[in-house]
């Protein structure tokens, strides 16, 4: 007995080494798998056992896992140092898309360079926090009215260009990034209180912007059951499933909304409501603890970061994943509006997933720069 304990020990010592090494945070890690392989088993649900869309989005994880280990491998002051270029680049691609870029789904979102199809609005999730906090954080703090109007504008221009395309969710993630970024860095309540007064005046004078598709999503948020067959079919049958699971849910493979085909985009936005179908309430309560142990563990890192750039973009990318979350849950349960925002590291998709595991691995490299100059 004595002698497995010792093996037990020294097999721990040496994950503990692997991690330090790798720069990584056990916790953040760890978690960020467990949340992986829960993904990959609901999409496999989801997507009606389609073994080559699994596939594909393992490939895609894996891409963004590498990608991950890669930044976490990056000092913070080398991304402070490639944040404004990163910046300038990012709104070149945006400006790009309206030239050259791929028409999907209504929209013109993408870049196709041969090699590789992207979305470069996703990047700016990343971007903007980072040219923000490289901003911010050389300034005295809270920062003084003309920073403000200064980092408004940073994150303003490519929110527009992305609204534009046209991308609402993005959008939403973007300025959210942005507003989230001014908070952080210190600014005062009275600020973001005016600032939340102005966008809520303006919000009857957007209505006129708005495309005819975005209206017809805030008139079914407000009432689903005028058009049940139409518009507001997604989210009544988004309701019905998550109603369906109950407490234990149906089980794996046998959710009859998703695989009788009555919830469309299950494998992407509306994946979820598998989900709660499928495990039941505590299912859903089970990964909404561990979404939240992740933004717990990421808002650690960033209350510990050792300078103001790590904080601002720490606190920015975790604040942003949570963000993500309450949009997604919240679209797919009825309490907000349809914007195509999917869950995090869940949905099927390429671009965002990448970008989201490359915003973690900056996380832990933000911590691993930590730990060394303590240590």
């Amino acid at each position: 007995m004595f002698s497995n304990e010792v093996k037990f020990a020294e097999g721990e010592s040496l994950m503990r080494e692997i991690f330090r090494r790798l720069r990584l945070d056990p916790a953040l890690f760890l978690s960020l798998m467990v949340l992986i392989g829960l993904g990959l088993l609901i999409l496999y649900s989801a997507s009606g056992q389609n073994g080559a869309m699994l596939l594909r989005q393992g490939f895609r994880l894996l891409i963004g896992v590498i990608s991950m280990l890669v930044f976490a491998q990056i000092s913070t002051h080398k991304l402070r140092l490639w944040s404004p270029w990163l910046y300038v680049g990012g709104i070149f691609c945006l400006l790009l898309i309206f030239a050259v870029g791929d028409v999907g789904k209504g929209a013109q979102r993408w870049l196709d360079l041969g090699i590789v199809r992207f979305q470069p609005s996703e990047l700016m999730k990343l971007i903007v926090p980072m040219t923000m906090a490289w901003y911010l954080s050389g300034k005295l703090l809270p920062p003084k009215f003309k920073h403000i109007v200064v980092a408004t504008i940073i994150f303003m221009l490519p929110l527009a260009l992305i609204a534009k395309q046209p991308d609402l969710g993005t959008a939403m993630l973007v300025g959210s990034a942005g507003f989230v970024c001014l908070f952080l860095a210190g600014m005062s309540w009275w600020w973001m209180f005016s600032a939340s007064v102005l966008v809520c005046a303006a919000m009857p004078l957007a209505w006129n912007f708005m495309h005819g598709y975005q209206r017809q999503r805030v008139l079914t948020f407000l009432n689903p059951e005028n058009d049940p067959l139409g518009a507001g079919y997604h989210i009544i049958q988004s309701k019905i499933a998550i109603g369906s699971g109950g407490v234990y849910g149906k089980g794996w493979l046998n959710g009859t909304q998703s695989h009788l085909d009555f919830l469309p985009e299950r494998s992407t936005d509306f994946i979820f409501s598998v989900l709660a179908e499928e495990f039941g309430l505590f299912g859903v309560l089970f990964i909404l603890a561990l979404f939240a142990f992740i933004v717990l563990r990421g808002l650690r890192i960033a209350s510990c970061a050792k300078d103001g750039y790590s904080r601002i973009v720490a606190g920015s990318i975790t604040l942003t994943f949570f963000v993500y979350l309450i949009v997604n849950v919240g679209m797919v349960s009825g309490l907000l509006p349809v914007v195509g925002i999917p869950l995090p590291l869940v949905s099927y998709g390429g671009t965002s997933i990448v970008t989201l595991l490359i915003g973690f691995g900056m996380l832990m490299s933000i911590n691993a720069d930590r730990r060394f100059i303590s240590g």
